[in-house]
């Protein structure tokens, strides 16, 4: 029982943070390079080592004619010491139509090999400068462009060597300087003298670890449902029994947690092929598909709190088990296959949120989500029949597993009201302020606290004789939660959980219940400006910032956001209102936050067609339009929150941009503001 409400406890933090999936990612890091010279006597060619982070791929160096996407290049610095031979040699690239964008798409993904043939012109050792360009795009969105400054040593014709410079090593090394060129081992695999993790690898890959850890989560929380937990003992007592001998019953019993696998991997490929990676990820900002998560949740979470049961029709169920009696692998297959149809009442509410938050996420993530899934679904099995003594270890069946499921149900119908809050952001509709979301969550923890400590009763519950020592624990954070929760009603910014309400800018008013709606203290309210994060008076048209900015003569903030952008709203929350960084953003520039995804239609004279690239164009229809193309059109990047600092004259101030990734400690992101007010007082 102990683990039981341990695993509960981890459960329902974890759903807490599902939301944390987005990620900022920079071009540089889903492109690892490097460069070497084969030559042979006045004969070289420069080899260009590409390797592209998995899911991710750039365009070929030579595109199809009127194609929106951005060429690989690989341009030589002229010098009299070489002479070119010939254009850039690149593998086939792959070719692909692409309907939505209504064009033919050549690009490389994996591995691949750039070559450029020289001859060289001198007899003294020389090094060879280059610039190599590329854009990298998923299936869902393109980065920002990069391009990188790169130099190889190469030798006289008298002598034929290698010398290899690696992506990692360019930022200490300049571009003439043949001495910083460190030493290569050449045995070496290519690849290999990469010192550094890419932060790409680092937050793709934790983007789905992290899927995969809270579906192995959801799925052992499944386990202790009422449909799943009795099956145990049963079916690892008909292996072992049924079977001739031992490693037969094991062998058996393993078969069947790798069906159990197979079957909630292809109900998660399923998924992913029929609605395609694009789709996928537009549902985490469409506000009809995140009213259809939210319905879908509730009826989870009614049918967990015990109003009704979801079941598979019974001719399915009868068909699978009567299949079932055949023997065999098939025979073990079906037997699997009855498990998932049978328990579907307890595991279907999980499997189903565990597909919208992984859906919302698109890519591999709904493979990777029910895999994690299956897999704790399935482990029981092999290893009790593999330990059998371990069975006499398990609980007994009772009350206790309906808990498991009313628990569950809860936190589904707390879950379901931060996609009705997506939804109600995208569209304005100013329905869930942040006082009633919070208010609703409140009531929801307030009642599972009630009810993990006994006070109020369910359908199909027990009588409850004495807490154990796992629920009073788990009630009594559950209480915590509840009192911490409280002071948000009145404008506590509630840092642990900034990702999930609505900004506090999105509010009946602002500072909370009690709070006055200008909550701006002495801050001058110039027409056009409204409340924004923090309580900070912000502008959302350019162009009425950018005459304000130079109106009172200071810098201009640029915050290309969004309505349901998780780092946004973690970037105001948790850095903006920091010591450091408020006192700059209050005082020091003029704040415009650019909603990419706002869908107020344009007017209709504003309503052009636009080129985002040569052959690629698009009728600008909403504000959020208008918006997305001047972050692209200027920046040629799409990730959000993205910050750039401009003069009163709307020039770039030259210290970089800011972002999730590189300025979500409020250190970092103070030194940016520093370093930018430094660089336009021109000090």
């Amino acid at each position: 029982m102990k683990k039981i409400n341990n695993i509960l406890t981890v459960l329902f933090f974890t759903l807490l943070g599902f939301q944390s999936f987005a990620q900022l990612e920079l071009a540089e890091d889903k492109v690892k390079w490097q460069f070497s010279i084969e030559q042979k006597g006045a004969e070289a060619t420069l080899i260009g080592k590409i390797k592209i982070v998995e899911h991710w791929h750039i365009s070929a160096v030579k595109l199809p004619k009127g194609s929106f996407g951005f060429p690989t290049s690989l341009v030589l610095k002229k010098s009299p010491n070489y002479t070119l031979v010939g254009s850039v040699i690149e593998p086939k690239p792959i070719s692909k139509y692409d309907e939505l964008a209504n064009e033919q798409l050549a690009y490389h993904e994996g591995s691949i090999v750039l070559k450029q043939k020289i001859k060289i012109n001198s007899k003294k050792d020389f090094v060879l400068n280059g610039t190599f360009s590329f854009q990298p795009c998923d299936e869902v969105k393109c980065l920002r462009d990069h391009s990188a400054d790169f130099s190889v040593k190469v030798k006289g014709s008298e002598e034929a060597v290698a010398a290899v410079i690696t992506s990692d090593t360019l930022a200490t090394e300049k571009a003439n300087d043949i001495s910083t060129t460190p030493a290569i081992d050449l045995d070496k695999p290519v690849m290999e003298p990469l010192k550094a993790t890419t932060k790409s690898d680092a937050t793709e890959g934790k983007s789905l670890l992290m899927i995969f850890i809270l579906s192995f989560i959801s799925g052992l929380a499944a386990l202790f449902t009422p449909c799943v937990f009795p099956m145990i003992p049963m079916t690892v007592s008909f292996f072992t029994k049924q079977s001739k001998s031992k490693a037969q019953g094991i062998r058996n019993a393993l078969l069947y947690s790798f069906s159990i696998i197979v079957i909630y991997i292809l109900l998660g490929t399923v998924v992913t092929a029929t609605f395609g990676a694009k789709a996928l990820n537009e549902m985490s900002t469409n506000p009809t598909f995140n009213i259809v998560f939210f319905l879908i949740l509730v009826v989870f979470a009614v049918s967990f709190l015990g109003a009704f049961e979801i079941r598979m029709p019974n001719s399915w169920v009868n068909k699978a088990d009567s299949k079932a009696d055949k023997g065999g692998i098939i025979g073990i297959f079906f037997m699997a296959l009855a498990l998932a149809l049978v328990s579907f009442s307890c595991t279907g509410p999980i499997v189903g949120t565990l597909l919208v938050q992984a859906a919302s996420a698109g890519g591999t993530a709904p493979f990777i989500g029910m895999f994690g899934f299956s897999l704790a679904l399935a482990l029981p099995f092999g290893l009790f029949a593999a330990f059998p003594g371990w069975m006499n270890t398990l609980p007994k069946s009772g009350g206790w597993l309906n808990s498991v499921k009313v628990v569950l149900g809860f936190l589904e119908l707390a879950l379901a009201f931060k996609f009705l809050s997506n939804a109600d952001l995208s569209l304005q509709a100013h329905f869930l302020e942040r006082e009633l979301f919070l208010a609703i969550w409140i009531g929801i923890f307030l009642t599972l606290a009630l009810y993990l400590f006994g006070i109020i009763r369910l359908p199909h519950d027990s009588p409850l004789e004495r807490l154990s020592v796992g629920r009073t624990l788990f009630g009594s954070f559950t209480l915590i939660f509840v009192f911490y929760m409280l002071p948000g009603l009145f404008g506590a910014p509630l840092k642990l959980i900034s990702a999930f309400p609505p900004p506090s800018n999105y509010s009946e008013s602002i500072g909370g219940v009690f709070g006055s709606n200008s909550g701006t203290g002495h801050q001058e309210m110039a027409p056009g400006m409204h409340i924004g994060p923090q309580n900070i008076p912000v502008f959302h048209d350019y162009d009425q910032a950018l005459a304000y900015a130079q109106k009172v003569n200071k810098p201009l903030f640029v915050d290309f956001t969004g309505r349901n952008c998780v780092n946004c709203r973690k970037m105001e929350e948790s850095v903006w209102g920091e010591p450091g960084v408020i006192e700059h953003l209050k005082n020091d520039v003029v704040i415009v936050s650019l909603h990419v995804d706002e869908r107020t239609e344009l007017p209709k004279k504003e309503q052009v067609t636009v080129e985002f690239m040569p052959g690629k164009k698009q009728v600008l229809k909403t504000v959020g339009d208008k918006w997305m193309y001047k972050q692209i059109s200027e920046y040629n990047i799409t990730a959000q929150p993205y910050y750039v600092l401009q003069t009163p004259e709307g020039k770039d101030i030259p210290v970089g941009s800011a972002d999730y990734e590189n300025h979500s400690d409020p250190v970092k992101f103070a030194a940016w503001l520093k370093s930018g007010m430094k660089a336009f007082k021109g000090n």
